[in-house]
């Protein structure tokens, strides 16, 4: 089946989507777009090969309030291609609220993809819970062990054999985080300590499954961001995320994220020595 045929289906899947939730009549969405019923058949006709016109594609869209990215098969999701989502917690270490439940749920849907992950401080996967009640101290103490409960559940996840997960972070946070420097000052040698024995304890159970790259931090950067396969790709902003779910967005994020894998002074297959260097700098 040649690419043209395979996005006319795809249309018609979606327009029949499109009328369905609108609670229309196929006779009254075709008015409403002022496009007669014929021409709604033949769009929603599962053997046509053909894409409509341009103008009754942006007619639909306009009429119905639909992405036309969409319609077309270049988005994922329906009206929106980029929402805010608020989050009163941190990225890695959340709460109980319906962010977190839309975030685990957003991992479930891409099971069968790779997810790709730059954190904000430390992977969540890998935080012991004295980091965990660390970091709620500083934002919302009250969920820390809801948050423990979590980030364990992620952890069972990423366990599964199936599991196909990157994480990138920057050398410098990492001996930053080795050295207690800015936010880590409060966080005593000897938790830190514990932190990197679980780290160094964990990328080696995990892995394949789970690989942790370290760059430059001097030489490149990386926001918070998670990459859902071709989903959909959460950028973290500081309490709140953007979610991105146009194709071209998403694309244009794993590009990015494989430039940040391609450019790593560290490989996963070498990550427990890296680590345990890096523990040799925590004061005793």
């Amino acid at each position: 089946m040649d690419t043209g045929t395979n996005r006319s289906r795809l249309f018609a899947e979606r327009l029949a989507e499109a009328i369905a939730r609108s609670g229309l009549s196929r006779t009254a969405f075709a008015q409403r777009a002022d496009i007669d019923r014929t021409t709604l058949a033949q769009l929603l006709s599962p053997t046509s090969s053909r894409l409509p016109r341009v103008d009754t594609v942006v007619e639909i869209a306009v009429a119905h309030d639909l992405s036309i990215d969409w319609l077309v098969g270049l988005s994922n999701t329906g009206p929106v291609e980029a929402e805010l989502v608020v989050q009163a917690t941190t990225f890695e270490a959340p709460g109980p609220t319906p962010t977190d439940e839309r975030l685990l749920g957003w991992l479930t849907e891409a099971a069968d993809y790779k997810i790709r992950y730059v954190p904000t401080t430390l992977p969540d996967l890998l935080k012991t819970d004295e980091l965990i009640h660390f970091e709620r101290e500083r934002t919302a103490p009250d969920v820390a062990q809801t948050t423990i409960a979590t980030t364990a559940a992620r952890l069972a996840w990423a366990r599964h054999p199936d599991t196909d997960m990157e994480c990138c972070s920057s050398t410098q946070s990492l001996s930053a985080f080795a050295r207690g420097e800015g936010v880590w000052s409060r966080f005593s040698p000897a938790v830190r300590a514990a932190q990197f024995d679980r780290m160094i304890e964990l990328v080696d159970e995990l892995y394949p499954t789970f690989r942790w790259f370290l760059f430059d931090g001097s030489k490149r950067y990386a926001a918070p961001v998670t990459i859902f396969g071709s989903q959909r790709a959460a950028l973290y902003l500081g309490q709140l995320y953007l979610v991105l779910t146009s194709v071209e967005h998403v694309r244009a994020l794993s590009r990015h994220f494989d430039s940040l894998i391609r450019d790593a002074e560290h490989q996963p297959s070498t990550m427990q020595r890296s680590l345990t260097q890096l523990r040799q700098r925590v004061e005793r």
